[in-house]
């Protein structure tokens, strides 16, 4: 039986022996003059190169050289060149073994190193133990292990020695966790966790019901959601129990502990089962206050949305009697003026040919008609059975929180708890009102000194949904609707960073500097654009009288770069997607991103994992993509997935494709990789899907989700996420340029019109990157001034007025606090951007973010109105996320294209796997597409990078995405490229 290891050949590899690549080799083993001068002591030349072998060995990776090790070509090639010898000599080194060991100890003694002993097996399982609290990969921990030798001046062991030292410390680590988890927990809690994972007479366990909550909103689902959170609460575990070991190392625990079964948990041994059982609650409890949170936000939202149907309803159906009572009070005015000309009795003729009762009939429509509205709120009431049916469990089950001492609308929940409580119909004689807003005090207090009850309970529920979605509401459990400031750096921790420069932001830390420097700007970019606009030198721009027009980009002929793209694509050999993934594998190393939850050790079943991909890619699912690949089981594919498949190994992956992309030398024709665009991409819901989805009328009447993903100028994909389609994209912006894990440096975006709020051109400006989005409507856009506006005439009539410099002086230092939040990492910027949205009136933040971003929008303005560059940059970035997107509808065509999945974690899986595949299809095409290039270039045909530029990598006519799955080459990758089709480029000619 082999024995058991913590690292993969790769993570041993990494760590114990040289590098491989040139850059590095030159870097690590380039002599100094006294490693010469040792070096040439000896006389033959074997001697020599093993001799400089050994030295470079024993100083990195750190250990000694191994009897017929092989040694990498290129170091030996560097040692050669630089002692004067040739490579091939090192084949004759060390014949005599005793050479090996004699070189080796005086190597050791010159260099100050001594070798590893049995004593040094205490600090390492002290060091190893230090590490392993907060890890369980394998590869963290051997590698702190050699770092602390390197530093001790030590010759690393033989890898099986540390990494069996690296497993016992993670051992003892995860049995002090599952002890420290479960410490101080009584005989009574540890049955009732027991009792969770105990089948029924149907097989089932309560953890099963418990985890397997309803999604879709409706107020049964709501019930069903609080009874298994009150059948968690039941049981008594402390969310503060949490704290007891490692942030780290619990995130372990609970991330096993939601992915195993009952009955994978019965096997355990009894400490760790039931520290995975605590950790699952702690969990559960904070993942369904949240699920019942967010569903209540999506059953106000449906009943705004239902009641703004219905009223559109009825004004249609007034519209249409509009037009008879329109005519017959023509007739009445007719029938006047004519009684008037004729002297005859006007009562007489209404009665004669109208009739009082019709007219009587049409006067009340028309008052009902033109009366006026409270925004739709009358038809909000209407629906008043639906919010009962829900509102009581809800106010029940949490405790709300607030800043504010006395809060009238906490008062207001607490009476109608009461009134829900004891069975009540009548509302107390009073209960609080100061926190209704103008626009609904009308319904719920109709008259002076009355109260609407139905009104009043609804807009209580819509008053605490608004003030949840901004922060000024927690939840106690919750861990989406916390305090704003929950979210942001600790002031301490913020002021230290700014006094230690440390705050990576792309502004100055001091209000003076900053306002000093935009407002310099600013007025030399208006007077720039004055003198140009006023000398009609705008290209394709013109300011005359006050109006703003700007004509359309004129598109470059496309003939030539259609046929050439014809003729590359036309060479490209014909592939299976799942060689390409394959290959693109081999090429990136994206399959060893997908580590286990558990020991960060790759997938060892490459096959089961890459069917796993595609089944998410293709929106086939699992148990389909079993049936259609030869050789993998659903158990294969369904363990696979639940422990490598996760959004963390997808975006990590996803950053392996990319970066291979980024260095492949024809990817510079398409762009500098400094300009990325990001869109929302519509996908149908349906099935079990389609009741967690949302509708967009910009998407029609059925309902779906978001993919919103971010592309870089050459056509790869970096970051994906989903979000309703009801939701607005800008607040989803910056979380892609922040949270990608490539190398790609990010300086310019675009997005669309949807994007192009003020809020994201404040914090891209603070955060280091140019927001340059395609604003659709920027005729009817206003410049801001931070100056007196009469040096600039032409301009002036587009300027709306002064920036507010007050409010961003007034909150400088906290809007630069919400910035290095997000840029440390502490909180998204879309939940920021959401939670100062929601707030019924404007932050003091959000209003000082605003006019920064009004500042920046004007500046963007400017250079959109003088640089025809700007424009056809934008307009060329977007177009390629575009390109990208019918990728990926290509690519995502089962089930007719239509998300089924009931759950949110499945869908995102869905985004991660298809953005990941079109990377692959976008890396692959990009590879063949250069050989078909060089091809022609060598063959004497002319390919300018002009008209190459033209030429996207997303093409799929080549790609069989249809058909059995098949993983043959899976395990013996090709060696050589696939030869292009150029008997097919003969024949097009």
């Amino acid at each position: 039986m082999p024995a058991k290891t913590i690292l993969s050949p790769a993570q041993r590899a990494a760590i114990f022996d040289p590098p491989a690549d040139h850059a590095t080799i030159e870097r690590l083993y380039t002599l100094g003059p006294a490693d010469l001068v040792q070096v040439a002591r000896r006389r033959r030349g074997p001697n020599r190169i093993g001799h400089a072998v050994q030295l470079c060995y024993l100083r990195h990776p750190g250990r000694a050289l191994v009897a017929g090790e092989a040694v990498p070509d290129a170091m030996l090639e560097l040692l050669a060149g630089q002692i004067g010898c040739d490579a091939t000599d090192f084949a004759s080194y060390a014949a005599r073994p005793t050479t090996l060991r004699e070189h080796r100890a005086e190597i050791e003694a010159w260099l100050g190193l001594r070798a590893f002993e049995r004593a040094d097996v205490r600090s390492m399982l002290a060091v190893g133990s230090e590490i392993a609290a907060s890890t369980d990969r394998g590869e963290t921990i051997v590698a702190g292990m050699v770092d602390r030798l390197r530093l001790g001046r030590i010759v690393l062991p033989a890898a099986s020695t540390l990494e069996r030292l690296a497993l016992i410390v993670r051992t003892r680590a995860r049995k002090a966790a599952h002890a420290g988890l479960i410490r101080d927990c009584p005989a009574e809690q540890q049955a009732a966790l027991d009792r969770l994972i105990a089948s029924d007479d149907d097989g089932r366990t309560r953890l099963g019901w418990i985890r397997e909550w309803p999604e879709a909103p409706s107020a049964a689902n709501l019930k069903g959601i609080v009874e298994r959170l009150d059948a968690v609460r039941a049981i008594g575990i402390a969310a503060d129990g949490a704290r007891r070991i490692h942030a780290a190392r619990y995130a372990v625990i609970a991330r096993t502990a939601g992915l195993v079964t009952a009955q994978h948990l019965r096997r355990l041994e009894r400490p760790r089962r039931l520290a995975m059982l605590v950790a699952s609650m702690i969990e559960m409890e904070a993942a369904l206050t949240d699920a019942a949170l967010v569903m209540v936000e999506k059953m106000v939202g449906a009943l705004f949305r239902r009641a703004d149907r219905t009223r559109s309803d009825r004004l249609l159906g007034q519209a249409r009697m509009l037009k008879d009572t329109a005519r017959l009070h023509a007739r009445l005015g007719r029938l006047l003026v004519e009684a008037r000309a004729s002297g005859r009795d006007p009562f007489r003729a209404i009665d004669d040919r109208v009739g009082w009762d019709q007219l009587e009939r049409s006067i009340r429509f028309a008052e009902d008609l033109t009366r006026s509205v409270d925004d739709g709120l009358e038809d909000v009431v209407e629906r008043y059975p639906a919010v009962r049916r829900f509102a009581p469990t809800f106010l029940a089950a949490f405790t709300f929180r607030t800043a504010r001492s006395g809060d009238p609308l906490l008062g207001a929940i607490e009476a109608l708890r009461t009134m829900y409580r004891d069975g009540r119909s009548v509302l107390p004689k009073r209960v609080p009102t100061s926190f209704i807003r103008p626009r609904w005090r009308k319904v719920v207090q109709p008259v002076e000194g009355t109260i609407d009850r139905r009104a009043y309970e609804i807009a209580v529920i819509v008053h605490l949904r608004e003030r949840l979605a901004s922060g000024s509401i927690w939840v106690d459990g919750s861990r989406a609707y916390r305090t704003l400031d929950d979210y942001l750096l600790p002031v301490p921790a913020f002021e230290t960073m700014r006094a230690d420069g440390n705050l990576r932001l792309a502004v100055s830390p001091g209000f003076a500097q900053w306002h000093e420097e935009r407002r310099t700007l600013l007025a030399r970019r208006m007077t720039e654009v004055e003198r140009a606009a006023a000398a009609g030198g705008l290209v394709d721009v013109t300011i005359e009288r006050g109006q703003l027009l700007i004509s359309p980009i004129r598109r470059s002929p496309a003939d030539e770069a259609e046929a050439l793209k014809s003729q590359l694509y036309a060479m490209l050999p014909r592939v299976r997607i799942t060689d390409l993934l394959v290959e693109v594998a081999a090429w990136s190393g994206f399959a060893d991103r997908f580590v286990h939850a558990r020991s960060g050790v790759p997938a060892s079943d490459p096959a089961a994992l890459m069917g796993a991909i595609l089944a998410d890619a293709t929106n086939l699912g699992l148990g389909r993509m079993a049936e259609s690949s030869r050789g993998l089981t659903l158990p294969r594919l369904r363990w696979t997935a639940e422990w490598h498949v996760r959004d963390e190994t997808y975006l990590s992956a996803l950053a392996a494709i990319v970066d291979c992309h980024t260095v492949h030398p024809l990817a510079a024709v398409w762009g500098p990789g400094d300009t990325s665009s990001s869109d929302g991409q519509f996908f149908r819901a349906g099935g079990q899907g389609e009741a967690r989805a949302d509708r967009n009328a910009r998407y029609g009447t059925e309902p779906g989700v978001l993919f919103y993903t971010h592309v870089t100028d050459r056509f790869t994909p970096f970051h994906t996420k989903v979000i309703a389609a009801n939701a607005g994209e800008a607040a989803h912006v910056l979380d892609g340029l922040l949270d990608h894990e490539s190398d790609l440096v990010i300086r310019e975006h675009a997005t669309d019109t949807a994007g192009a709020v003020d809020h994201v051109f404040g914090l891209c400006h603070l955060l280091g990157f140019r927001f340059a989005p395609r604003i659709r409507d920027i005729n009817e856009r206003r410049l801001s001034g931070l100056s007196p506006l009469d040096p600039w005439p032409t301009l002036r009539p587009l300027v709306a007025g002064p920036v507010n410099v007050r409010a961003i002086e007034a909150d400088w230092d906290e809007t630069l606090r919400l910035a290095a939040s997000i840029r440390a990492g502490t909180v998204s910027a879309s939940v920021m951007l959401r939670k100062l949205a929601g707030y019924p009136r404007q932050n003091p933040v959000a209003r000082a973010l605003r006019e920064v971003g009004r500042v920046e929008r004007t500046l963007f303005m400017l250079d959109w109105f003088d640089d025809p560059g700007q424009r056809r940059r934008t307009g060329s970035i977007l177009n390629k996320g575009e390109a990208r997107n019918a990728l990926a509808r290509a690519i995502f065509f089962n089930r007719l294209g239509e998300l089924r999945d009931r759950t949110f974690e499945n869908q995102r899986h869905r985004a991660s796997g298809l953005t990941l595949v079109t990377a692959a299809v976008t890396l692959w095409n990009t590879v063949y597409l250069d050989r078909a290039v060089r091809h022609l270039r060598g063959s004497g045909v002319a390919v300018p990078d002009e008209r190459l530029a033209h030429v996207a990598p997303l093409g799929w006519e080549h790609v069989g995405l249809t058909g059995d799955y098949l993983w043959a080459e899976i395990d013996k990758p090709r060696e050589r490229l696939r030869p292009l089709r150029l008997h097919q480029q003969g024949r097009d000619a």
